[in-house]
């Protein structure tokens, strides 16, 4: 009797008004990129619309004094934050975030490789799956070719919806501190991070892979920028030259490297216009989680906080252009999808937990590096298991990145002694 349901609820979900009837139409509309991101866009402001609108309500209200009911915690926790005192203050102001000024240097280190060593298995392997899932057919047999899943923005709600759950139940089983972020400003950091996704999956239609490459080699330029305008940041010149040099050494050794093993498709100026609004809002989002950290918050908070968004952002697009219960039947139809997807979730919340704890640790220019080296990692360790040969560009590229990793740790553990050799020279004031 179960088989005989699951067959009549996947036939159910097949059957609508955008299945196979409406294929040919949708695959007319589906070839404009920009209409596909007004669309998607369309979805997440019928959320976010009334959302803002429900916030600057409440503002006016002055809801924080006058409220009170079951629901008043909630909307407290949600608009106004946790920690407010009475007598109008808004927002509480933001606490520095801690630098690990009192943990030894080795202790650092050691939390920084750990990181490292997390985000690249985490992501190696989501990279592999991702390339299967999105690349490969389904349902392939001798006489039919299968079918691709291409819907990208159901795949990020499946990532989303285990990695809320995973860090829910952290916070519900483990003590967390009390953070005086709205809720509200976590929406921010999950909207720029889904549209970069999307940016992400889009680009790469209508780009070349050097290009790719580049692009993203010299990522860390760009969350610097944002760093200024989102936390009004300053960096010394060394941190630009060093961003500057490991951008140019991963290029280097990528380009060298990999050259003749992808197709090299046609840059086209669509593909230039969605690699930029994949690094601004890949920029932005790092950036802003940084700035949240300044808050008493944990990682598992902000791993839930910014999830918890993302979930309500896919879905209610999802539902609203039919793509929900077709991609639904089409997990009930291949097992074997269903299967692959939850390991992209599985790896996608690992890899977030690793990405939260690295920003809140050592910020978001030195997770960007961390991110751009994860692709020259993978190509050297395909050279030392296959036993490719680097070329001397290749090894170049490589000692560059390196030299400027050792002059970036250099220079900063010159300019902490100093600030230290500084504050014990400054004579203490009496009262």
């Amino acid at each position: 009797m179960e088989p005989e349901w699951s067959s009549l609820f996947a036939l159910m979900l097949v059957i609508s008004p955008a299945s196979a009837q409406d294929s040919d139409l949708d695959g007319a509309w589906s070839d404009f990129w920009i209409l596909r991101f007004f669309i998607n866009l369309a979805g997440y402001t019928t959320i976010i619309l009334p959302g803002y609108l429900l916030v600057q309500y409440f503002k006016r209200k002055n809801y924080l004094e006058t409220g009170r009911g079951l629901c008043f915690p909630l909307i407290k926790t949600c608009v106004f934050g946790n920690e407010l005192k009475s007598g109008g203050q808004e927002e509480p102001a933001p606490t520095s975030r801690t630098e690990g000024t009192e943990s030894s240097f080795t202790k650092q280190t050691l939390k920084l490789l750990a990181c490292v060593i997390g985000l690249q298995v985490s992501y190696l392997t989501w990279g592999v799956l991702q390339e299967r899932v999105m690349t490969k057919a389904y349902g392939r047999t001798e006489t039919d070719p299968g079918v691709k899943f291409r819907d990208s923005q159901f795949l990020v709600f499946m990532n989303r919806i285990l990695a809320v759950t995973v860090a829910g139940l952290c916070c519900a089983l483990t003590k967390q501190p009390r953070h005086g972020a709205p809720m509200y400003k976590y929406s921010f950091a999950s909207i720029s991070n889904i549209l970069s996704s999307w940016c992400q999956y889009e680009a790469l239609k209508f780009i070349s892979f050097p290009t790719q490459v580049l692009a993203k080699a010299s990522k860390v330029i760009p969350v610097m920028l944002m760093g200024k305008i989102v936390s009004r940041k300053s960096y010394e010149y060394w941190e630009y030259l060093t961003a500057m040099l490991i951008s140019a050494g991963v290029s280097m050794f990528l380009l060298s490297n990999t050259q003749n093993k992808h197709p090299s498709t046609v840059t086209t100026f669509s593909g230039i216009v969605i690699l930029a609004g994949y690094i601004l809002f890949d920029s932005f989002t790092s950036n802003w989680q940084d700035a949240l950290f300044k808050y008493k918050m944990s990682s598992i908070q902000m791993m839930f906080g910014v999830n918890l968004f993302s979930c309500l952002f896919t879905v209610g697009s999802l539902l609203e252009q039919g793509a929900f219960f077709q991609s639904l039947a089409f997990m009930l139809q291949h097992p074997e999808f269903a299967f692959h997807a939850g390991l992209l979730s599985i790896c996608s919340a690992c890899g977030q937990l690793f990405i939260f704890y690295t920003i809140s640790q050592f910020g978001a220019a030195v997770f960007t590096i961390i991110m751009t080296l994860r692709q020259a990692f993978a190509i050297l360790l395909s050279c030392l298991i296959y036993g490719h040969s680097v070329t001397m560009v290749g090894g170049l590229g490589l000692a560059t990145v390196f030299l400027s990793l050792f002059l970036r740790v250099y220079a900063r553990s010159r300019m902490k002694s100093k600030k230290r050799t500084a504050q014990c020279q400054t004579p203490v004031q009496k009262v």
